[in-house]
């Protein structure tokens, strides 16, 4: 196992350099910049548009720049956000830990729910508790997430709760920690769940009881039940264990996609996290704070991936990386 980490992280070097000049490529290539929005601002001088040019060799050749930007982030600069007025890597770490958090208790949430469901409609896919789940799957799978947010923050709102929006109360924002605080983000902490997690349940839960129906019509099942042994060991030890191992290879997919796809829902929530952020550097053209974020997801994939390997390998003892 250590020779095989070793080859993907060698792999992985290249990958992110090439990544690196596609991501730089691309945001060279949009129309306009930050700077030249500064241009219609008559408070900022020109005189100060090409200090900053010159600063962070914006007047140089474009592979003048990339070379430069690529230096900084081996040396963990990734350049300065011209809207905030800062470093990069402080407004990125600033929302890292919520990002990394909600993200981490989301996935855990999923997979403790979205298994279990998906076994039972599995095993008794004809009865009604089967067909009102797989009807929850389908809804989840066919609303947009910011719709749900909308839906529940509207039943909140009705049922007379102001507990809505963002991670805590007013009051709790930049308060210290304390028991108060740790219970008003538990009461905050369910319908961002809810709208982030719904759509990987119902995926999952699908994938889930798909797996396993074609699991249970192999035959080694047929053999094990044969056998004599117990169903709990045939579903449990053969079944389960095998219909599980393809969700494990998804599961490196859901660290970025954690990040991109919940922008409009992170919005709408008024949650502390990397995706407005990155909305409103996109629209803001903000250009560091762009490709480090794009960076960063790309980083995300690779490591989701390679842990995804590692635990297929631990999982099923029929995997050898070496």
């Amino acid at each position: 196992m250590g020779s095989y980490l070793l080859r993907r992280i060698l792999v992985a070097i290249p990958t992110l350099l090439l990544i690196s000049v596609l991501v730089f490529a691309i945001i060279q290539l949009q129309p306009g910049g930050f700077l030249e929005n500064l241009l219609e601002d008559p408070r900022v001088s020109r005189e100060t548009i090409e200090n900053i040019r010159r600063q962070y060799l914006l007047d140089q050749p474009v592979w003048v720049q990339y070379l430069h930007w690529l230096g900084g982030i081996v040396r963990g600069d990734f350049g300065y956000s011209f809207l905030n007025s800062r470093p990069v890597s402080e407004l990125i770490w600033e929302r890292m830990g919520w990002t990394v958090f909600l993200a981490a208790l989301t996935i855990l949430a999923t997979w403790v729910i979205a298994i279990p469901l998906g076994i039972y409609t599995a095993l008794n896919r004809y009865g009604p508790s089967s067909t009102a789940l797989n009807f929850v799957g389908y809804f989840g799978l066919a609303t947009p997430d910011f719709l749900v947010a909308l839906l529940l923050i509207f039943l909140v709102l009705q049922s007379g709760g102001t507990a809505v929006g963002g991670l805590f109360s007013p009051q709790y924002i930049d308060a210290p920690w304390s028991w108060a605080r740790f219970q008003d983000m538990l009461a905050h902490l369910w319908i961002p769940l809810i709208v982030i997690g719904l759509d990987g349940t119902a995926t999952i839960m699908r994938q889930m009881r798909a797996n396993l129906l074609d699991v249970l019509s192999q035959d080694y099942i047929r053999t094990a039940r044969a056998k004599g042994l117990a169903e709990r060991v045939v579903l449990w030890k053969h079944a389960v264990r095998n219909a599980i191992n393809p969700l494990i290879s998804l599961a490196g997919l859901q660290l970025p996609t954690l990040i991109s796809s919940t922008i409009i829902a992170s919005i709408v929530l008024s949650l502390p996290t990397i995706g407005p952020f990155l909305y409103d550097s996109l629209l803001n053209k903000d250009q560091y704070v762009v490709m480090a974020l794009l960076m960063l997801s790309a980083v995300l994939l690779m490591v989701g991936n390679l842990l995804a390997d590692v635990l297929l390998a631990w999982v099923d003892p029929r995997i050898r990386y070496e």
